[in-house]
């Protein structure tokens, strides 16, 4: 079957692009293994610099429908601190609210509006080797559930597919060896929380660090990463219990603040958890195939900037690719529209890589970060200068641009 464009992976990243190249009038095939509604190990959170991009998809108005409250502030858990300071504003628009919305919500609405804009899903399956030839890539693909086999070709191709699973696509990242800084995901989401309204903690805890938002349906979404090192270490002392009940302890035992947010709270469903995670910068644009989301770059989650980053690399992209004019690009204009693509990516998302590495390796650092306490106490609008430097006050997608339509 042949595409002008071939995306593997339909979660945020994913699916913005090929809405956004479906809307354009190009012929999008998405290829995502997972059936939908699913949970993910994710915090869930979408800052306010995401509004209009929101808009401009068409699904802002499901969005405001189903997101939990507006965030005002972000706050601070580390021990018996209890810190908090206001979200900082946008630039263009004064804006400061962001919402949490579960990402089997999130990612269900996003794929079903790029398939209702002309893209093809293809779900369950699975992306299994990439060729190149001379008129693009052959994507071979296998349905996860019947192992039936196909072929999809496209001169385009998108990966966004994220990084934490390994794989035979030259996009994934092949597995390294264990090491005692790896970190390792959990997310549980509860019921009758006490965690003040309007409030995004980050929560510092010995070996990790996490954060806290309330979601759709009035839940509450924890979310955290701990070191390898910590977690053996915690698992050895209580063997009997598992590892996210292991974490979840260690946390309400470390951190006042999340101790008494969840102190009546009810447990909702499972907690999950995922790992190594890679956080890095990585090339957004590797032998003629696109990169967005995580598998082009991804930051620590002490941010809470995944999700943003993901629709907005992809936004980017789709955006540059439209601009070209012609779906039928040569080679020689695949690598131009790389170049571009990749000095974009750098310069709106790389600095919130490298915050997002300061600020984690401060807070899994219990030295370091009971140091910097005193000084947090004295000015807590600090924390609105980082939440500022994470990206939470940069909108990336101007007010009120209509989409580039490709000539007819």
């Amino acid at each position: 079957m042949k595409f002008d464009a071939i995306i593997i992976g339909g979660g945020p990243g994913g699916a913005v692009a090929g809405l956004l190249l479906a809307k354009a009038d190009w012929s999008v095939a998405i290829v995502e293994k997972s059936r939908f509604p699913r949970q993910k190990v994710c915090g869930e959170f979408l800052s306010a610099t995401n509004l209009e991009l929101l808009s401009q998809l068409g699904v802002a108005g499901k969005f405001s429908e189903l997101a939990g409250p507006k965030v005002t502030s972000v706050s601070l858990f580390a021990g018996e601190t209890i810190l908090n300071s206001p979200m900082p504003r946008l630039e263009s628009n004064g804006e400061t609210c962001g919402r949490a919305l579960g990402r089997d919500q999130l990612d269900t609405i996003l794929l079903q509006h790029a398939a209702d804009s002309g893209a093809t899903i293809f779900q369950p399956w699975s992306a299994t080797e990439l060729v190149r030839n001379e008129r693009g890539f052959v994507c071979r693909i296998i349905e996860r559930e019947t192992q039936r086999g196909g072929e999809l070709q496209a001169r385009v191709v998108i990966a966004a597919h994220g990084s934490w699973e390994n794989g035979n696509l030259p996009t994934q990242l092949q597995k390294n060896s264990a090491k005692p800084g790896d970190l390792f995901g959990f997310k549980a989401r509860f019921c009758g929380s006490r965690l003040p309204g309007g409030a995004m903690p980050l929560l510092v805890f010995p070996g990790g660090y996490g954060g806290m938002v309330y979601t759709d349906g009035g839940r509450t979404s924890l979310s955290c990463c701990v070191r390898r090192d910590r977690l053996e270490k915690l698992r050895r002392k209580n063997s009997a219990a598992s590892a996210g009940e292991t974490v979840l302890a260690h946390i309400k035992n470390s951190c006042r603040g999340a101790r008494e947010a969840l102190a009546d709270a009810k447990l909702d469903g499972a907690i999950l958890s995922v790992g190594p995670i890679r956080p890095g910068i990585r090339q957004p644009y590797q032998n003629g195939i696109f990169l967005v989301g995580n598998a082009a770059g991804e930051a620590h989650p002490i941010v809470a900037e995944g999700i943003s980053m993901a629709m907005q690399s992809s936004w980017l992209l789709g955006e540059t690719l439209v601009a070209r004019g012609t779906k039928n690009l040569s080679p020689r204009e695949l690598d131009e529209v790389g170049r571009e693509y990749t000095a974009l990516w750098k310069k709106n998302f790389a600095p919130r890589i490298r915050a997002a590495a300061c600020f984690a390796h401060l807070a899994m650092r219990p030295a370091t970060a009971n140091a910097l306490l005193p000084l947090l106490k004295l000015f807590p609008q600090i924390l609105t200068i980082g939440a500022r430097w994470s990206g939470k006050a940069n909108q990336l997608v101007p007010p009120a641009t209509p989409m580039k339509m490709a000539p007819t």
